[in-house]
């Protein structure tokens, strides 16, 4: 079980606190207490919660925001919530407190609902009493203040009580659902049983599949600050090209707006230059960018609210796209623009990757790069080997959001008013590809916008970045 102490995040090079000493730091603090506002969305996380007591009637459910990760020896990981938690808290950045935990507790009418969290540390004495100034981990003085309990009901509209108190409340012979692997105790004091937990975790993805008013304006607003960072991008993408890992120097501009508009990055940042392009999750980031090769850009800022976006271009680092570069850049839009049009509601999910890839194949096709042979009606499947993945995927507080729905949900579903998603066909030219001509070779184009779907079609939440080839061109000429 946890220590009662106070001593967490106590390190073994830490001094002492000699007993006067201790005295002295329970004496003589201001009453700082406030008064908070419901978060903004709380009114959402409450429609939520009750979906969630809909669902599970007379059962407890048990959703974990997860803990600190140790990222070497006694530095932690900047702390990231559980999405289903804060799906439904509407918790915000910041503010966010590891190891809360959200109980839903069956009642005859539907359920309480109680988030037991650490509450503000105490000054004067008792239980954890040295914990503000000596928890390099919980501290106020070492990692900020946090809420106490009643702060903590105001701003989320729901009962607040101490983590200290969850083994109480787990205990007793309720049946019980918990997302499990994300808090180690909560585990522990509830054995897994034979209900089945995974249809938990898929309902709970399921719910974020179709957005509310507020998602939508936090998508919106984490896209825009992404449409920004690139445009940021293009501004130093002279000064990176003079740099032995300007790929780097791309990453930390980008990342720069990123913790200036939002909490930080939705994924690492991918800045692919030259070769690098043709690796689609490039994140080692430590390649020149020179004059003649593409920069391969897929970023997203992660809002506050943890909602992400996550959009995709190919930069011709000199302003101008080779006549090679151009060729694939053409059809890569091409291929993206039949996908956009087949977004609407009631049309299935895999549609818009399967129009983009008729035309990826076809156009390959015409170039004399046929996989599978001579075929008069090539399989889109076998040109894999240059498109390598899907063309798009569910966006929303996960970068690849909702990926514990159902596929009949999901893959095989169909679209509706308020999914959010990306469009992101590819073509991947690999530098060592005999089957390919040797001009192409080492490109790789990704071209990703992010849409909203409405009853009367598809909204472009980052069209203020341009997608042609000309558009780019003349885009990029205007910042240099």
């Amino acid at each position: 079980m946890e220590q009662q102490d106070g001593s967490r995040g106590v390190e073994s090079h830490d001094r002492a606190v000699p007993a006067a000493s201790a005295e002295a730091f329970r004496q003589g603090w201001a009453d700082t207490g406030l008064k908070l506002s419901p978060v903004p969305g709380a009114a959402y996380a409450a429609k939520r919660r009750a979906a969630v007591s809909e669902r599970f009637p007379g059962e407890r459910i048990v959703i974990p925001a997860g803990g600190l990760k140790v990222r070497s020896n006694d530095f932690d990981y900047a702390f990231r919530p559980h999405s289903a938690f804060v799906h439904l808290t509407a918790e915000q950045g910041a503010n966010a407190v590891p190891d809360s935990v959200l109980v839903f507790e069956p009642t005859g009418t539907g359920h309480s609902v109680t988030l037991y969290t650490r509450p503000r540390s105490p000054r004067d004495g008792g239980p954890n009493g040295t914990e503000f100034y000596r928890s390099r981990q919980h501290g106020e003085f070492w990692v900020g203040r946090r809420r106490t309990l009643s702060e903590t009901a105001d701003a989320f509209g729901i009962e607040a009580a101490a983590r200290d108190d969850l083994q109480r409340a787990l205990g007793g012979n309720v049946p019980t659902r918990v997302l499990r692997g994300e808090d180690a105790l909560v585990d522990a004091l509830v054995p897994p049983s034979a209900r089945d937990e995974a249809e938990l975790s898929t309902f709970l993805s399921e719910l974020r599949l179709v957005k509310d008013e507020w998602e939508i304006e936090q998508l919106r607003a984490a896209v825009g600050s992404t449409v920004a960072g690139f445009h940021d991008v293009v501004g130093e993408l002279r000064h990176a090209t003079g740099l032995a890992r300007g790929e780097r120097w791309i990453e930390g501009t980008f990342n720069r707006r990123a913790r200036l508009d939002g909490y930080g990055l939705g994924f690492d940042t991918i800045a692919a230059a030259g070769a690098h392009s043709c690796v689609l999750h490039w994140m080692r980031n430590d390649g020149p960018v020179r004059d003649g090769d593409l920069l391969l850009l897929d970023a997203g800022v992660e809002a506050d609210s943890f909602y992400t976006g996550d959009v995709t271009r190919a930069l011709p680092v000199s302003g101008q796209f080779t006549d090679a570069q151009r060729r694939v850049y053409d059809l890569v839009f091409a291929a993206q623009s039949a996908g956009i049009a087949a977004l609407r509601p009631g049309a299935r999910y895999g549609d818009f990757h399967h129009a983009a890839m008729r035309v990826i194949a076809e156009g390959l096709d015409g170039w004399g790069l046929r996989p599978g042979g001579t075929a008069s009606d090539p399989d889109p499947g076998l040109y894999g080997r240059y498109t390598v993945c899907g063309s798009g995927h569910m966006l929303g507080l996960d970068c690849h959001d909702c990926s514990g729905a159902r596929s009949e949900t999901y893959a095989d579903g169909v679209l509706q008013a308020g999914h959010v998603l990306t469009v992101e066909p590819g073509l991947y030219f690999q530098p060592d590809d005999l089957t390919i001509p040797e001009e192409l070779r080492g490109i790789g184009i990704r071209i990703e916008d992010d849409f909203l779907i409405t009853a009367d079609g598809p909204v472009c939440l980052s069209s203020g970045l341009p997608r042609g080839a000309d558009e780019v061109e003349a885009w990029m000429a205007s910042l240099r």
